[in-house]
């Protein structure tokens, strides 16, 4: 069901018609907009600051040698107490916030963040609650600059869980349209960011581990209508395949391969949602992203490669064709889904320029491919303990596996590295141009799994295993600490500059910056500031709660600021935030994070920083008073 609403009422079909009819005869499309936007440093205006996704800032304000001096300039309260992933936008001096569910939207005047300027709280189905996987979490909006002298405003594009997308009138806050995306009947929801392409809003789908099919859809974003949607399993017609489809590379599979790879119909009930992170190149005109994980995770119950699950997509952004699709984990039996940040980057690799896109796998592989034609370029371990595979095969680009940590039925696999959780996750990670490094936020988390039969019911878990998960080798795995490690990576060189361990995953994502340090969250509750080529601990602050967001920075009158957003919570979270006992409960998060609890709590919000906590009211004391008139008693 689809409805349209703007500020004059309902929008009848013709208009649609004609509006969508302007789109594809050319209209000038945002990407010049947000390119242009995104290099002034006053405005962050999509996740990953700009269509590399590579959240580098060119700003140097803060640096190695002050970094230190770092204090809170404000604060501000979502109100609620689910996990927040994502990072704020700022475009033109207004800051968007978002928050887990209900998908909560604020819009702060940077002058005056103390007062909101408008704010948005939609009335969702509580159903939604009862499907999401892995807590009610949400990874952030995205903003549509306008194009038409005022036919359509600057829109806010906002996902939410109960599986609609709503665009807002940016100035006021106004729903301008809404469309549903998602049914959670049977468990398909939303928890993705938005993405703006060519006056499209790109929409994922999340609900692998109830059975859904995973999609994404293309919609116009100044009236709503969808203008595409592929599937990741199926149909060529449906996935988006042609006759072209990996003309460079024939061995990752071409044609009839989303019914031919599983048995019957079970593609159909198969997975594969996309609920990471995208990339852009508008050079070429390629929309990156991951796919999941097939579902269920019990392997025996889907023989074959499942395709295309656990695939890097380059989509054509007109009309969603796959132009190349490279499946990093053929058949999965791990839930290693590979929907993880995709970075664009131009870098010399064996006295070749290339155009890159780098991805952190769950799988324990951090994927370096061409980006014009998904060449395979570089495929190293996340980490020396990763002990599925023994290598990557750079012909075939498959992995290849060391069959004593497969699973299968009627068998438990004990220490298999990675965990489901991957040694990669959500995060999303940076990397600086000038130093040539990725910062990399990862896990180092190990399971025992046992696999077991169910039917799919619509609208149900269907997942099909047992874990529990403990630290990796490297942890300590008598106190369930050591889970996690912040790394910088070369992928030229193919070799690690530094790394260190963290208490828990860094499930957050990282920040680098020209000033040389790079920033991140924890779990346990600390914004981290490290020197970007040393990896030294120059700064932290101990956070109301601990982080699964990624940092921003931006600047304002002048002023650097770095904000992130804190609220403890997502998968490694759910044990704390359900008040959960069973350590194979939250697909076996709950063991792991047993001693979470120790170093942090619920709450929701963001903070945002500055030198000596600089800000709009240690500049004017009296900003945002109600008076200043000091009323004495006369003696």
């Amino acid at each position: 069901m689809r409805r349209f609403h703007s500020i004059g009422g309902y929008v009848s079909a013709s208009c649609v018609a004609l509006a969508l009819g302007g789109l594809l005869a050319g209209a000038a499309n945002a990407n010049d907009r947000l390119v242009e936007m995104a290099k002034n440093p006053e405005n962050y205006v999509m996740p990953g600051l700009d269509y590399t996704a590579d959240n580098y800032s060119e700003m140097d304000q803060i640096n190695t040698g002050n970094v230190k001096d770092l204090r809170v300039a404000w604060t501000f309260s979502t109100g609620l107490l689910n996990g927040h992933e994502g990072t704020p936008l700022v475009v033109d001096g207004v800051m968007y916030v978002n928050s887990s569910f209900p998908n909560n939207v604020y819009a702060l005047d940077l002058k005056n963040p103390g007062k909101i300027k408008w704010q948005y709280k939609p009335k969702q189905d509580p159903a939604a609650r009862a499907v999401a996987c892995c807590d009610l979490v949400n990874r952030g909006l995205a903003y549509w600059p306008t194009d038409d002298k005022g036919k359509t405003p600057n829109l806010i594009l906002s996902n939410q869980l109960d599986g609609h997308v709503v665009a807002l009138n940016a100035d006021t806050g106004e729903m301008y349209w809404k469309v549903e995306n998602s049914d959670i009947k049977v468990g398909s929801t939303l928890t993705v960011a938005p993405y703006v392409v060519k006056d499209m809003v790109i929409v994922g789908s999340s609900g692998a581990e109830l059975g859904v099919r995973g999609y994404a859809t293309a919609y116009n974003v100044k009236t709503g209508e969808q203008v595409w949607r592929r599937y990741a399993t199926g149909p060529d017609a449906e996935i988006g395949i042609g006759d072209d489809f990996n003309k460079d590379n024939p061995q990752y599979g071409q044609k009839g391969l989303g019914l031919a790879t599983w048995e019957g119909d079970a593609w159909k009930i198969g997975g594969g949602t996309n609920w990471g992170w995208y990339a852009y190149d508008p050079s070429l005109d390629l929309i990156y992203y991951g796919s999941g994980n097939p579902s269920p995770w019990n392997e025996t119950m889907r023989p074959g490669d499942n395709k295309w699950t656990m695939t890097i997509m380059a989509r054509n952004a007109d009309d969603g064709m796959l132009k190349w699709g490279y499946q990093k984990t053929p058949h999965d039996e791990w839930d290693y889904a590979g929907v993880n940040v995709m970075m664009l980057s131009d870098q010399k690799i064996d006295g070749k320029d290339l155009k890159l896109v780098t991805h952190p796998d769950r799988n324990g592989i951090i994927y370096t491919l061409n980006r014009v034609n998904g060449d395979l370029v570089r495929a190293d371990f996340l980490d020396d303990t990763v002990n599925v595979w023994t290598h990557v095969d750079m012909k075939t680009g498959i992995p290849v596996r060391n069959p004593e940590y497969g699973t299968r039925m009627d068998h438990k696999g004990k220490d298999i590295c990675p965990s489901a959780m991957g040694y990669h996750d959500q995060a999303h990670d940076s990397y600086d141009p000038e130093r040539g490094l990725f910062y990399l936020a990862i896990n180092h988390i190990c399971m025992d799994w046992e696999p077991f039969m169910l039917p799919y019911r619509a609208g149900q878990f269907f997942v099909g295993a047992t874990l529990s998960m403990y630290p990796g080798p490297k942890g300590d795995r008598a106190n369930y600490l050591g889970l996690g490690q912040v790394k910088a990576y070369s992928a030229p060189e193919g070799k690690y500059k530094w790394s260190v361990m963290e208490r828990f995953a860094a499930w957050g994502g990282t920040l680098a910056t020209k000033g040389g340090v790079m920033f991140y969250p924890t779990l346990d509750g600390y914004l981290k500031a490290r020197n970007s080529d040393t990896g030294e601990l120059l700064w932290k602050f101990k956070m109301p709660s601990g982080g699964i967001g990624y940092p921003m920075t931006y600047e304002h009158d002048g002023t650097q600021y770095v904000a992130v957003y804190y609220g403890v919570g997502g998968w490694p979270g759910v044990g704390l935030v359900f008040d959960l006992q069973d350590p194979t409960a939250g697909l076996g998060a709950v063991g792991a994070f047993r001693n979470l609890q120790n170093w942090t709590q619920q709450g929701g919000g963001l903070l945002v920083f500055s030198l000596d906590g600089k800000g709009p009211y240690s500049e004017d004391v009296n900003l945002d008073e109600y008076s200043t008139e000091i009323i004495t008693d006369g003696t």
